[in-house]
C-alpha cells in the first residue's frame, strides 16, 4: 500500500462484478470472444492506467527532486 493511497480515495468502480462472467467450466471447448464494449472497457482502463502511472512519476519526481538553491 502506498502512502498516497491512504489519503486519496480510489474510485469504486474498477471492477464490475454484474460483468464478471469470467467462471470457465470444463465443457467450455471454444475460446471465448470479445465483444466491442469489452475492448472498449479494456481501452479505457488502459488509458486510466497509463494517466495514474503519469501522475505517480509526477509525484516522485517532485518527491526526489534535489532541493531549489538558496538565494545569497
Amino acid at each position: 500500500m502506498r502512502l498516497t493511497e491512504v489519503f486519496e480515495r480510489e474510485s469504486q468502480a474498477r471492477q464490475d462484478l454484474g460483468d464478471d462472467n469470467s467462471q470457465v467450466t470444463i465443457q467450455d471447448l471454444r475460446k471465448t470472444r470479445l465483444t466491442l464494449r469489452q475492448l472498449n472497457k479494456l481501452r479505457k482502463m488502459n488509458d486510466i492506467r497509463a494517466y495514474e502511472q503519469k501522475e505517480k512519476l509526477k509525484l516522485v519526481r517532485k518527491q526526489y527532486a534535489p532541493p531549489p538553491q538558496p538565494l545569497a
